[in-house]
């Protein structure tokens, strides 16, 4: 019985995170995607890092704007950035683990592409130099964060977008994180193909 009160209230904590998360996040989510398309139409492309199970997450939402998401529709241009091993190892061993995705930023990155850049801590270095990469490419960026946005939140600048989970728990933020992908993948087929 403890232990199922344990899986409980992580179900519980999960719900009350994204009922929290909801009420701040709505809006930016919905400017942030209105972004994404302007991308898109425009023949730019998306690229995504995190590493981990943000790593995960970037791979899973490049995955839904290549294949499809919920409806069928043409393939949109999004990259994720954590699934080349053999960039991935020869710029961690030629340079450091710290640029293995702002180096493919400065190689594939264009000025209107948009940089979606995921860490729960928002400190993960790597994804700080991406930034800092994006923005020498000048691109925007989507950045989806945790508890106080950390390195990350600070670095935005002006047309750059926030989504911080106001939150502690790595599961917990992770769990919003994907929702958010799950909310941009949606809206980006809505504003594209309208429906329901």
């Amino acid at each position: 019985m403890e232990l199922t009160n344990r899986i409980l209230k992580h179900f519980d904590d999960s719900v009350q995170t994204k009922l929290q998360a909801r009420e701040v996040l709505a809006q930016p989510i919905a400017e942030a995607a209105q972004a994404l398309v302007t991308c898109l139409t425009n023949d730019g492309k998306i690229l995504v890092c995190g590493n981990g199970g943000s790593a995960a997450d970037a791979q899973h939402f490049a995955a839904e704007l290549i294949n499809r998401f919920e409806i069928e529709r043409p393939a949109l241009a999004a990259i994720a950035l954590t699934t080349d091993s053999s960039v991935l190892t020869s710029i961690a061993n030629d340079y450091d683990f710290s640029q293995i995705f702002s180096k493919q930023v400065r190689g594939l990155g264009m000025a209107d592409d948009v940089l979606i850049a995921i860490s729960t801590s928002g400190n993960s270095i790597n994804v700080v130099e991406a930034i800092h990469a994006a923005h020498e490419r000048d691109m925007r960026v989507v950045a989806l964060t945790g508890r106080e946005g950390g390195t990350m939140g600070e670095l935005l600048e002006a047309g750059d977008f926030h989504l911080c989970v106001h939150a502690e728990s790595t599961a917990r933020i992770q769990e919003v994180h994907l929702l958010v992908l799950h909310c941009l993948c949606d809206a980006i087929d809505h504003l594209l193909l309208g429906g329901e």
